[in-house]
């Protein structure tokens, strides 16, 4: 796969549709040529303290940012019909599903997912594990903030240029 955007969301609750950042990364023959990153107004509007624990996104950081249907809607046509890539993709794919339902917007095709690739390809006991960061440590790529939507983006989209 040379030309892809790898994505990532992360949510404020349980709620598939409560997205409050995303990022995403655009690579075009092979090169990151592109980055996305914003915070999001959740829907439903509320933070469950375990999911704040891992992101550190309170409702103080969004309470003024776009909503999903807002950012998706810009965004779209910025994708130009690329496959998108996320790492552990059914979290992340149902999570964009769930929030386009909410925004009455199409909802994207079938992700490709570094995670799965990973699962099929290293052997198991090679790798302390399949998460993202235990990936990027096996791989030597930079995961600089993880759980921070951006930083998750840039390594999946690095992850996928290995695996995929």
């Amino acid at each position: 796969m040379e030309d892809f955007v790898a994505i990532d969301v992360e949510t404020a609750n349980y709620e598939r549709t409560s997205i409050c950042a995303i990022g995403a990364v655009k690579v075009r023959g092979r090169i990151i040529v592109d980055r996305r990153y914003t915070l999001v107004n959740p829907e439903p509007n509320y933070y469950n303290r375990y999911c704040t624990m891992v992101h550190g996104i309170t409702d103080e950081d969004t309470w003024n940012a776009p909503t999903f249907g807002e950012v998706w809607s810009d965004w779209e046509p910025w994708f130009e019909g690329l496959v998108l890539v996320a790492h552990n993709a059914p979290f992340d794919s149902s999570c964009i599903s769930a929030a386009c339902r909410i925004y009455g917007l199409e909802s994207p095709g079938a992700f490709r997912c570094t995670l799965a690739a990973a699962r099929r390809q290293i052997p198991k006991g090679m790798c302390a594990s399949k998460s993202l960061d235990s990936l990027c440590e096996f791989f030597g790529i930079p995961l600089l903030q993880h759980h921070c939507a951006m930083d998750d983006a840039e390594a999946c989209a690095k992850l996928a240029l290995v695996l995929l």
